[in-house]
């Protein structure tokens, strides 16, 4: 097929939506175990702090500077620690994921 701008285009898209197939087993695996205990640990620190009703205005700020910095902390793909930074982005992932999840369930 002739690389043409419409199918770089198309290649570069379907690589952004189906691009974890191409990801060995081991590596999904992590992706996903990541994503849950994600998931898993911030749900219960929301329903924590939701019950006692503390600390909430100091909490917020807190989380959203944490995930900033994971964001904004990212190395490069052949860096030694791109991979332990994966696997902290995935966990923030499922912290996100949980936070959204908890506010639909709240009705807010």
């Amino acid at each position: 097929m002739q690389k043409t701008r419409f199918s770089i285009l198309s290649d570069n898209f379907a690589d952004i939506l189906f691009g974890f197939l191409n990801l060995s087993w081991r590596d999904k695996a992590i992706n996903l175990i990541s994503f849950l205990i994600g998931y898993f640990l911030f749900a219960n620190f929301i329903t924590k702090f939701i019950s006692e009703g503390k600390n909430e205005l100091l909490m917020v700020p807190v989380i959203i500077l944490i995930i900033e910095l994971i964001i904004r902390s990212k190395p490069k793909a052949n860096s030694s620690i791109y991979y332990i930074w994966s696997v902290i982005d995935k966990l923030r992932i499922g912290a996100t994921y949980a936070l959204v999840l908890e506010a639909f369930k709240l009705g807010s």
